[in-house]
């Protein structure tokens, strides 16, 4: 089977997009997130999205697989909290190793079957790794500035057991996404080059950082060099970025990536900005549109979408960049 390293090469590889927004149409109960084997469990589950990949399997897959049928090359696991860290708020870091295990199990299954159907498109699965909802860089009191509420050797044991499920669940690379805090990143990426070195094994690594607002910074303050400089140590298939802003207020932070890296670069912007009532309003024409301007000015070699887009954003998005080449490396 075609590796991604090499299809990467060929031409711009579609990344899926939402998960979340395709799982609020279902609108779950309480109930549906808990289903026969949480029934009893003491505390509230409802809003635990990584927790349907056990209780609701069957919609998991099926968003999925309407990504791959928008023309997605990559989906992401359903495993953006799946660190005990995220799933504290929960009380559920017992289950942390079966959830990443069982979302990589029903993305891969997916996967292999478009491939099987069509073998000269290839489909993969990323190991979506989310940023915790701790910050290592910066305390969460004002009051006492010294503070941390996580440390790097906590995140680094966190993520790695989120690593190893991952893998023995068939990800074919990993994807370090929207970061706000480069530390966190780095005790991710410090996790996965150990699980890599324990293992014997070479797998891909994204890396895709959030620019919060039009500073152009990340929440703990990097600029866009600042950031690729911090995790540039590390051999990986792409840097890019994701989430906070649209596609057009994504751009010029895509450009200075691409002015200064010989990594591949990603983009999974999200459907604009959010309006009054949090809601994504930019529709997949307009979007495309904007995704276009990329293409035109070859910044990208892997895109998607974020908070806001479904299947028929992916669509437009993978018609439109099948016309083109993916970006040139320089360096």
């Amino acid at each position: 089977m075609s590796s991604i390293l090499q299809e990467i090469n060929k031409r711009i590889l579609i990344l899926d997009g939402a998960m979340g927004t395709m799982l609020q149409r279902y609108n779950f109960s309480e109930e549906d997130f808990r289903s026969e084997r949480f029934a009893n469990f003491p505390h509230s589950l409802k809003g635990n999205n990584d927790l349907l990949s056990l209780t609701q399997p069957q919609a998991i897959a099926a968003i999925h697989a309407q990504y791959f049928e928008a023309g997605a090359d990559i989906v992401e696991t359903n495993t953006f909290s799946g660190t005990t860290i995220g799933m504290a708020d929960y009380h559920l870091e017992d289950l942390v190793y079966e959830l990443n295990f069982e979302s990589a199990k029903i993305a891969r299954q997916v996967a292999d079957e478009f491939t099987a159907n069509n073998p000269e498109k290839p489909r993969f699965v990323a190991g979506s790794i989310g940023p915790t909802n701790r910050t290592a860089s910066m305390s969460p009191d004002v009051n006492d500035p010294g503070f941390r509420a996580v440390t790097f050797d906590e995140l680094k044991v966190a993520y790695k057991q989120q690593v190893d499920a991952l893998i023995d669940g068939g990800v074919d690379l990993l994807l370090v996404e929207t970061i706000f805090d480069t530390i966190n990143a780095k005790a991710a990426l410090f996790a996965i080059e150990e699980v890599k070195e324990e293992r014997n094994i070479d797998i891909p690594i994204m890396v895709s950082g959030t620019i919060t607002d039009a500073s152009g910074r990340t929440l703990s303050g990097q600029t866009v060099e600042a950031f690729l400089i911090s995790i540039s140590h590390i051999p990986l298939l792409s840097v890019g970025f994701n989430c906070a802003l649209g596609a057009k207020q994504l751009k010029p932070y895509l450009k200075q990536l691409s002015h200064n890296t010989s990594f591949n670069i990603s983009a999974h912007p999200n459907a604009g900005l959010p309006n009054a009532f949090g809601q994504y309003d930019e529709t997949p024409a307009e979007m495309q549109a904007q995704i276009k301007e990329y293409l035109d000015e070859n910044l990208i070699n892997i895109i998607g979408g974020c908070c806001g887009t479904n299947p028929d954003h992916i669509k437009l998005i993978a018609e439109v960049a099948k016309e083109y080449k993916p970006r040139k490396i320089v360096g």
